[in-house]
């Protein structure tokens, strides 16, 4: 099947600050963080200047920290005509919160980002796609702060959250507090082996024709392919936290791919909005219970 005619896939970035690095003892605590020098206003316009470039619509996930720091960033997206989603305020673990502290996250985020941006907000990303079986309440919170979609499911193991064995593809969650879709992140295989290409660390370790090659794959079952950069790794020249060798590889290593690799995908393949799939109706209409 030509790629014309495939699943679209849909462009994200998670818009955050070069500090704002999960489960890292050197990690700044909140307290902290306007006293640091910031990268994201030019680090995160050259994106925006890439999608105008390309004529792509995204959708962006804004820290509201960030949000409220930086509203005119949000306002320029929103004009550049992509897609204004939540990140969440603290920028804390799904599982080392309990359901009434993760809750107020979401709705003061909720609540930041749409003064901003000036219109609804209906899609919500944990930070470090952190939803685990140790939090069952999640997708229900996620509803009950006002949310219509959420992708915070990594399908499979990860460093930090990770639901193996989760539904691969688009689906609608039931909660109490209403209908959720959920679009999981997409795994491909290699070798046999589940695996994740398309976002972070991942996409800039593999060769780009790897990674496009996997990306075919997930589309031919029909199933949309869910990139996902933050602004901090087009921006190879940003300051650095201590880490281990091994966090340090997956954060900063090839850093100087990023933009040329992104800039291939836009050109590459058809690109589209979580919410314009959430019109469209892509979720499965057999709701699965949270």
């Amino acid at each position: 099947m030509p790629l014309s005619r495939m699943q679209p896939s849909v462009f994200t970035v998670d818009v955050e600050e070069w500090f704002h690095i999960l489960d890292v003892p050197s990690t700044p605590p909140l307290s902290e963080w306007a006293g640091l020098p910031s990268r994201v206003e030019a680090s995160f316009r050259s994106m925006l200047e890439v999608f105008a470039e390309k004529r792509v619509r995204t959708t962006l996930f804004f820290l509201a920290w960030v949000a409220e720091r930086y509203p005119h960033l949000v306002r320029e997206a929103v004009a550049g005509g992509h897609e204004i989603a939540s990140h969440g305020y603290a920028h804390e673990l799904v599982y080392r919160q309990d359901r009434a502290t993760f809750l107020a996250d979401i709705t003061k985020a909720k609540d930041i980002i749409e003064q901003a941006a000036g219109q609804p907000v209906r899609g919500y990303r944990a930070p470090g796609f952190s939803v685990t079986a140790e939090t069952p309440w999640f997708f229900d919170a996620v509803a009950e702060a006002g949310y219509r979609y959420d992708s915070s499911v990594f399908p499979g193991e990860r460093g930090h959250g990770g639901l193996p064995g989760a539904k691969a593809e688009p689906h609608l969650i039931t909660t109490a507090h209403g209908d959720l879709v959920e679009f999981p992140m997409a795994l491909s295989s290699l070798f046999g082996k589940p695996m994740f290409f398309f976002g972070g660390g991942y996409l800039r370790f593999f060769p780009y024709r790897l990674m496009l090659a996997k990306a075919k794959d997930v589309l031919k079952e029909n199933r949309p392919v869910v990139f996902y950069l933050h602004p901090r790794e087009v921006d190879p020249g940003h300051p650095r936290l201590a880490m281990s060798a091994k966090r340090r590889f997956m954060t900063y290593h090839n850093l100087r791919s990023t933009m040329p690799k992104m800039r291939r995908l836009l050109q590459d393949l058809p690109m589209t909005t979580f919410g314009e799939l959430v019109d469209a109706g892509i979720a499965a209409r057999t709701p699965m219970r949270a």
